[in-house]
């Protein structure tokens, strides 16, 4: 019997199990000549023997290459195992249809839908859905279809236990659906990210935490099942499975609000130190509750008084009012049960940590940050298995000598490599443990191992989740999220990657001390790519316009923070790719270089008016609403008669109605109409 499972192993499913170096060394061995003798036994068994003794047991099943036996002292995946799938898939291309249907059962069986909770192995077949995986379109599949006799065999009964039992208690899933461009579907899940690497084939089913054994598995068929009959036509599905569907009574997270409230009646400068303890209390009701993305929010809620009590530069009046905004936020998605489920709004059941598996990382550039007598520098790095971003961060004191610029930092030493290193390189880890809010540490021990090779900007592998083609597209894109005070507190969420087409315009605002830099994506669609001039990295601007203007060959790629602006994508870069990777704030120089061109500066109404009444609101908050002058009503009233005048009258009517609740006393009114006018003024400078 002909091997489909082994057939469908295309060279990135081979990577993604392996890594692309030992399969680009298998493919050299095996176009040279050096294959295997291969036997096939009528079980489906494949044995191989090398001329050197080395043997090869691909048995039949569910298993995958987890379950091949190799001879050889290599661990996992090895060359000698990747060199017989080659071979296999060479020796029957001459026999094998392009679109081979799985090799244990029809594609698309009539079976009678089962109820989600079920134990059995039936499941709910999608309605209308035409599985054309077996023709010509064979990413056109669902998870889902895998019944629970199949997830039996590959995951072993123990794990299929153990998911089951997780599911009574009820989870949180965003199923991503595959399409042409992105083949493989993925579930996100609490724990971690699971993607189908072959069609129908759940042993080549691959979770990125460590030590799961298989429960992920299962949680994701599970969370396609319930996609596909609540969500059929969705490309990213977020669903509920198992457990209660109602998330209503949250003591701890009244308590954060009710926190949050009275923090924003006193105001940071007339808070004492008395609130100290309810910071405190309320951190570990959080953290007892399983609520992560409050307890994340009051964790930067108590970093700010902190700061502001030290008279520290990181107090920013700004994120101080949106932290006391988010928290009510997130409980009212909740109590008025909005679209997003209750766990993704609070984090519920989000591990503090997870260890990951053999990770390979891809260094997107890094940015250096400066604050409270620290320098700080964040490597970003994509994980491309988990179709995410992580961030290591590190920060150094600022001593006598002065301010160690990014440079300087590029040298500094982490696991053994440098940040500059990290920040461009290829990373390969057995220690890497990411952190809910996706930040990276690798932990320490004797057995534990990572390593960092030079990296030459080879992004094109990357998945469309991180690689874009279109700036248009991806606008799109960004403006189907929910609301930031809403989402996952995920560090660098809105890191990208964009491929180039030209860059037509540099030009420097010499007042702004900004670099603006007009480009077309590799599929059309315009964006701008924005970089403003700090101190702790004076050669970033120099580095970016040679960077763009072709100083190191033509760039080819950008990474960076995107969002939408009001003429389209904005990009504020952390590397940019030609025939070398360029990081820009780890770039030397002093910033003495002579950029040329000009910046249009074209006044923006609406976004001075949405600035000037945000500024408002968090000096508001600053101050505490129970110590505002007696003429600040009239500034409210004022400021939103400027925001009705380009436009934005709701903006304009929140802030008309905080003025109205503020008094000699203000109370409760007063904190939910700020609480209003924040979230309004928020959402709108998002969806611009």
């Amino acid at each position: 019997m002909t091997r489909a499972d082994l057939i469908a192993l295309t060279p990135d499913v081979l990577a993604a199990l392996s890594n692309r170096g030992l399969v680009k060394r298998a493919t050299k061995e095996v176009d040279a000549g050096e294959r295997p003798t291969l036997i096939e036994d009528t079980d489906g068994a494949v044995r191989a023997a090398y001329p050197d003794g080395v043997t090869v047991t691909l048995p039949p099943g569910g298993g995958g290459l987890a379950a091949a036996c190799c001879s050889c002292p290599a661990p996992g995946v090895c060359r000698h195992l990747l060199a017989v799938v080659l071979t296999y898939q060479r020796t029957h291309a001459a026999t094998t249809p392009s679109h081979a249907a799985a090799p244990d059962r029809p594609a698309a069986p009539d079976r009678q839908a089962a109820p989600d909770h079920a134990a059995g192995s039936g499941h709910d077949a999608e309605p209308g859905r035409d599985d054309a995986g077996a023709g010509g379109e064979p990413w056109r599949w669902s998870p889902g279809d895998v019944t629970d006799d199949d997830l039996a065999a590959a995951i072993g009964a123990p794990a299929l236990a153990a998911a089951q039992r997780r599911r009574r208690r009820g989870y949180t899933a965003v199923v991503h659906r595959p399409d042409a461009a992105d083949p493989v579907p993925r579930v996100e899940l609490p724990t971690g990210t699971v993607r189908f690497l072959v069609p129908r084939q759940i042993g080549y089913a691959r979770g990125d935490a460590a030590d799961d054994g298989g429960e992920a598995i299962a949680l994701a068929v599970w969370a396609c099942r319930t996609a596909d009959r609540e969500q059929p036509d969705r490309p990213e599905a977020q669903v509920r499975v198992g457990g209660s569907a109602t998330v209503v009574d949250r003591p701890a997270l009244d308590a954060a609000v009710t926190l949050a409230a009275d923090v924003l009646l006193t105001g940071a400068a007339h808070l004492g130190s008395g609130v100290d303890a309810r910071l405190a209390a309320v951190r570990r009701d959080l953290d007892a509750a399983g609520l992560r993305w409050p307890l994340l929010a009051v964790d930067d809620l108590a970093g700010q008084l902190e700061a502001y009590a030290a008279r520290g530069a990181r107090y920013r009046p700004e994120t101080f009012a949106d932290l006391l905004a988010e928290l009510p936020a997130r409980r009212r998605a909740v109590v008025n049960a909005g679209a997003t489920p209750p766990e993704r709004v609070l984090g519920t059941h989000e591990p503090a940590e997870t260890p990951l598996r053999r990770v390979r990382l891809t260094g997107l550039g890094a940015r250096v940050r400066c604050s409270g007598g620290e320098v700080g520098v964040d490597v970003v790095l994509a994980h491309p298995a988990a179709v995410s971003v992580l961030v290591l961060s590190r920060a150094y004191p600022v001593t006598d000598d002065g301010t160690p610029t990014g440079h300087e930092l590029a040298g500094r030493r982490v696991t053994g490599a440098t940040l500059g290193a990290l920040a461009a390189g290829n990373v390969v880890s057995e220690s890497a443990v990411r952190s809910a809010a996706h930040r990276l540490r690798f932990a320490a021990g004797r057995l534990a191992r990572t390593t960092v090779t030079p990296g030459a900007g080879e992004w094109s592998g990357l998945p469309p989740g991180l690689l874009a083609h279109d700036p248009d597209a991806l606008a799109a894109e960004l403006a189907g999220r929910p609301p930031r005070l809403l989402r996952p507190r995920t560090a660098a969420e809105a890191v990208r990657v964009l491929a180039l087409g030209e860059v037509h315009a540099i030009g420097y605002a010499t007042g702004e001390q900004r670099l603006d830099a007009t480009v077309t994506g590799a599929d059309g669609g315009t964006a701008t790519v924005t970089a403003t001039h700090h101190a702790a990295a004076p050669g970033a601007l120099d580095a970016l316009a040679a960077a763009l203007d072709g100083t190191h060959g033509r760039p080819r790629y950008v990474s960076g923070t995107v969002r939408r602006g009001a003429d389209g994508l904005v990009v504020e870069p952390l590397a940019v790719v030609a025939d070398a990777v360029v990081v820009p704030d780890l770039a030397p120089g002093a910033g003495d270089g002579r950029l040329a061109g000009a910046v249009d500066l074209r006044p923006d109404p609406v976004a001075a008016a949405l600035g000037t009444a945000s500024a408002l609101l968090a000096q508001a908050a600053h101050t505490g609403l129970r110590h505002l002058a007696a003429g600040f009503p009239e500034r409210l009233r004022t400021t939103a008669a400027g925001l009705a005048g380009v436009g934005l009258e709701r903006c304009g009517a929140a802030l008309s109605g905080l003025a109205g609740t503020l008094g000699a006393d203000p109370g409760e009114p007063a904190v939910r109409a700020w609480v209003d006018a924040w979230i309004r003024l928020s959402v709108t400078a998002e969806s611009r």
